[in-house]
């Protein structure tokens, strides 16, 4: 999908969606208090590091993600509802509405050569794999899954992403990991070397 379209689909849902995040960011405040949202560095396109905006779901403080996690914030997870912000990341040519996932900068030195392709193109709201598996998938099966979006993208791809994703959150499948309260973090992924 190209830029201007996507600025285009962006401002709109922004426009359309304006009095219900002014809801959601309201019932955020009661709920969660400040700040409102969650702001990460993330690698963008090529690795260039970027802010992400998300509305937050956890308290702040120590604690396990499954400690910190509210009941507020498990709804706002479970109905995509957290990622709207990024709309915003959109607007600012930061994220694409389709891409693969943005994920932590510290990342980076962890991807394989062949991993690390996955940012050749802008990173998306939502992607291949978010409607192949989400966060059931193993990093790995992501990885794979996002290598062949960039490989095969294409504004009738994009447009069939689209719609599966509002299908699966509408079905609300694989928000987390199974048996954690988000997903393990990436650690690498062990090359076999041949001798």
């Amino acid at each position: 999908m190209n830029r201007l379209l996507n600025i285009l689909i962006a401002l709109l849902l922004l426009l359309w969606l304006a009095l219900p995040l002014c809801l959601l960011a309201l019932i955020q405040f009661v709920c969660l208090g400040r700040p409102l949202f969650f702001r990460q560095q993330r690698a963008g396109k090529n690795g260039k590091p970027f802010d992400i905006i998300k509305f937050r779901s956890m308290r702040s403080g120590p604690g396990s993600d499954a400690e910190r996690l509210t009941r507020w914030g498990q709804f706002l997870r479970s109905t995509s509802l957290d990622e709207l912000p990024e709309l915003w990341n959109v607007l600012r040519g930061d994220m694409s509405l389709v891409g693969p996932r943005p994920l932590p900068t510290a990342y980076l030195p962890r991807y394989s050569m062949q991993q690390a392709r996955r940012h050749a193109v802008r990173p998306g709201i939502t992607g291949w794999a978010q409607v192949n598996g989400r966060n059931g998938l193993t990093w790995e099966c992501q990885f794979e899954l996002d290598l062949w979006y960039v490989e095969h993208r294409s504004g009738l791809l994009d447009l069939k992403i689209l719609v599966l994703t509002i299908i699966t959150v509408l079905r609300r499948d694989n928000i987390s990991a199974e048996g954690e309260a988000t997903r393990q973090e990436f650690t690498g992924t062990k090359e076999i070397s041949e001798s």
